[in-house]
């Protein structure tokens, strides 16, 4: 160009270039720069050696013997000779589409000169279940670590602070397996963490520099949203984001970034699987499961974990025992999800259901290989509705106002994107406003017909909206920020005056305007200095509140009931007084008691004693007792007599018997004495000689003329002494004779009573013998047996008694007085 204002000759040719933008990885396109013969003049301005091309893309070129320059996009200028201008179009040629090994689809990206484009594979790396993985490249493998560990960092490091790392916990009792619990993405001087709320579900929380953020949040580069089910980081200066839902995640980075320099537990992305297991060291590992356990990183609340240990030995990911398969896990070789086998190999995918579903049956984690699977699928055009065909066991509920779609946009409606045009063609599964509602914004979760208002009360306003909220009155505007509000004003009211003990000032609430309280007197009873009297039995508190009063009055007022020692009976019940009364609650009044009256009638006795036996009152019995007062004797000819205490009575029909009572300590006791008669011969005595002697049991005759000799006699009776009686019949002996004599052994005495005869002991010893007592109780007793006998002089006395007999024997000897009284008169 001169600086003449001649103008210059431009050649032109034509061409056009496909400008399509997309975001990818590998693969290449050619140029050809075209001439033509055709030239075609016109006039451009003048005075510049060098024109730029009009795009922020373009520069000036200095070719060989001519300069160059952009007139457009994708057309060159080239300056030939004088004023002649060459005008180049760019014709690109479409290249070869490539096969990535990860098996998705690879994408266009525009070259740098923004003419042409070429195919490369995006780095695309998932996690899911208990876990497993697909590395960048598409390689397949299972980890069961429990530490944190790197998913991608760089290798040659050009970014400052990044990288994406997970945490994995043992989420079965028996430590076998892992799932994953936070994603961790760090940029710079950010740290975005999505820690799984509640295991196995799609409940996360977002914090970043451990701090909670509300989303959409947006800062230093960093961008953090909802798309569907799962909560995306996206970093655009790097053009790569990361998805999590807690039970899945995925990394999409692109290749023109960071191809061949990605290392961790997704591989290296470089469209080729055999470095994929690449130790920290530049190694490549036999497998990738000892690879992941490598690339552990410091975690403080996981203090066995630390980079350089010696890693466990990772547990098997084939079942030890044959499992049948889970018809959930089938849906992925089935129709169902047919219509996207050409796009992504299901065959990893049901690999890892299977294993899910035989390891940890009761988790339903084997959900988490279909919801992967079906996100790739819509990440690659092809959206599958496959929830509903599970019977319920992998469903997904949404929140009330919203409804479940498997194929939503990434980016939701809004009113302030409604007038955007909606480019994106990607899809994804989550709750989405009902058709005919949009969302009101990002950051409010809040789904709308028109787009008006909605403030913190998160109710939908329509423009001009007049509404009242947290006590302020506000009108929903068009513009500026939407809601204007000003304080609530409220009506003046008159303050009333509580007088009397108890009231007080209340506020209350308005029931037609809650933000204008008003003043009023309400009665407090705990403000009364009153209180209610303790009545007595029988007794209540009444109270009532006169009217106009806050304060009651007590009282107390009869119940009605009968009062006996301090307890309450109703009428008609029972009341025990005594029992020997029957006792009956009525329902009359005493007037002075103002109590019901007790009526008691005695209780009946038909007590009837026995012989020798007396009605006598006793303390605690209501009809007395039978009291034995006299002895009871059964003779031998089953007759009864009946003696008082020293009483004697001979047998009526036997007067050799005597019967006597005696009463010892309250206890009856009775002797039988029985008087032995000499041998008597009644033909040795002279007609008319024989007659009873003195004791009228005996006979006897005139002396003879030759004494019979004085003898021993044997007899068989029981001993009775103190009350005790012996159990059987007693051997005893005894001295009689023609002495005119005899004796009898009194067991009250313990000794021998003489009557005034001359045939006496003359050699005694004592014997022993076992008494039974009326208490049960046993006792010995000793007593005189008579071995000889013989004629003594006639003295009524004792010479054997026995001198150590107790002084209690002795206090006896006044009955033995009345006993041998009673025979002296017997014999007379």
């Amino acid at each position: 160009t001169t600086s003449t204002p001649t103008p210059p000759e431009i050649v032109t040719t034509s061409g056009t270039t496909p400008t399509q933008s997309f975001t990818t990885t590998s693969g290449t396109t050619t140029r050809n720069f075209t001439t033509t013969t055709e030239i075609t003049t016109t006039t451009i301005s003048t005075g510049s050696t060098s024109t730029s091309r009009p795009t922020s893309t373009s520069t000036a070129v200095t070719v060989t013997g001519s300069e160059s320059w952009w007139l457009c996009e994708c057309v060159q200028a080239v300056c030939i000779e004088d004023d002649k201008i060459q005008v180049i179009p760019v014709i690109c040629k479409p290249p070869p589409k490539p096969t990535c090994s990860n098996g998705l689809s690879p994408v266009q990206v525009i070259d740098e000169d923004g003419c042409c484009w070429h195919w490369e594979c995006d780095c695309y790396c998932t996690g899911w279940g208990d876990p497993h993985y697909m590395t960048f490249d598409g390689l397949y493998y299972s980890y069961q670590g429990n530490c944190t560990y790197v998913l991608v960092e760089e290798i040659n490091k050009k970014v400052d602070n990044f990288g994406v790392y997970i945490d994995n916990y043992h989420c079965d009792t028996r430590d076998v397996v892992s799932c994953p619990r936070t994603l961790i993405v760090r940029h710079e001087t950010q740290e975005v963490r999505i820690a799984t709320v509640k295991p196995n579900t799609v409940q996360v929380e977002v914090t970043v520099n451990r701090q909670p953020v509300a989303l959409p949040y947006k800062k230093f580069g960093v961008n953090i949203y909802e798309s569907g089910i799962n909560r995306v980081v996206e970093i655009p200066e790097l053009k790569m984001n990361v998805s999590y839902n807690g039970l899945s995640f995925s990394i999409r980075m692109p290749y023109s970034l960071f191809g061949n320099n990605t290392q961790g537990q997704c591989g290296t992305c470089n469209n080729n699987t055999a470095d994929d297991c690449m130790l920290p060291n530049g190694k490549i590992a036999e497998n990738c499961e000892t690879m992941a356990d490598h690339w552990q990183v410091v975690d403080p609340s996981k203090p066995q974990c630390s980079p350089g240990l010696v890693p466990t030995k990772s547990p098997s990911t084939t079942p030890v025992q044959p499992c049948k398969e889970s018809a959930i896990c089938e849906l992925l070789l089935g129709s169902v999800f047919k219509p996207c086998h050409s796009s992504v190999v299901p065959d990893r995918y049901y690999e890892a259901c299977v294993f899910d579903s035989c390891v940890l049956p009761n988790l339903d984690l084997e959900c988490s290989s279909l919801q992967i699977y079906a996100a790739i699928c819509a990440d690659q055009g092809v959206c599958i509705d496959w929830r509903r065909h599970t019977n319920g066991v992998c469903s997904y509920q949404c929140p009330p106002g919203k409804e479940y779609r498997a194929c939503g946009p990434t980016e939701q409606l809004t009113c302030k994107s409604s007038q955007q045009n909606e480019t994106s063609t990607k899809q994804v599964e989550g709750c989405f406003c009902p058709n005919g509602t949009m969302l009101y914004d990002p950051s409010v979760d809040v789904c709308v017909k028109t787009c008006g208002c909605v403030g913190v009360d998160k109710i939908p306003r329509e423009f001009g909206e007049r509404f009242t909220v947290d006590c302020q009155d506000c009108i929903c505007l068009e513009g500026g920020s939407g809601i204007v509000c000003e304080p609530h004003e409220c009506p003046k009211q008159n303050k009333p005056t509580c007088d009397g003990e108890g009231f007080r000032e209340v506020t209350e609430v308005n029931p037609q305007d809650s933000c204008c309280p008003f003043v009023t007197c309400r009665c407090n009873t705990s403000l009364c200095t009153s209180k209610a009297p303790k009545c007595k039995p029988g007794f209540e508190v009444n109270s009532h509140i006169p009217s106009g009063q806050c304060c009651p009055v007590y009282q107390c007022v009869p119940k009605g009931v009968c009062v006996h020692e301090n307890a309450e009976f109703l009428p008609n019940s029972s009341v025990f007084v005594d029992k020997c009364q029957n006792c009956l609650c009525t329902n009359k009044v005493n007037t002075s008691t103002q109590l019901n009256i007790i009526s008691c009638e005695p209780v009946p006795c038909n007590v009837v004693c026995q012989p020798g036996y007396e009605l006598q009152p006793v303390k605690g019995e209501c009809c007395g007792k039978c009291v034995q007062t006299k002895c009871v004797i059964h003779t031998v000819n089953n007759s009864n007599l009946i003696l008082k205490p020293g009483e004697f009575k001979n047998d009526p029909y036997n007067n050799c018997t005597i019967y006597s009572c005696v009463n010892i300590h309250n206890q009856f006791i009775s002797s039988t004495s029985e008087i032995t008669c000499p041998a008597f011969n009644e033909d040795s005595c002279k007609p008319g000689t024989v007659a009873f002697l003195p004791n009228g049991c005996c006979k006897t005759c005139a002396p003879l003329d030759t004494p019979a000799p004085c003898s021993v006699r044997t007899r068989k009776d029981f001993i009775v002494h103190r009350g005790c009686r012996s159990v059987d019949r007693v051997v005893m002996t005894e001295c009689e004779g023609t002495c005119g004599t005899f004796s009898l052994y009194s067991a009250e005495a313990n000794s021998m009573d003489h009557s005034c005869s001359c045939c006496r002991e003359s050699k005694s010893t004592l014997k022993e013998v076992v008494l039974k007592c009326p208490n049960g109780h046993s006792r010995y007793h000793k007593y005189l047996y008579v071995e000889k006998c013989s004629c003594q002089e006639t003295e009524c006395n004792n010479p054997h008694s026995n001198e150590s007999h107790s002084r209690e024997e002795n206090d006896r000897a006044s009955t033995l007085k009345r006993i041998k009284r009673a025979i002296s008169l017997a014999t007379k």
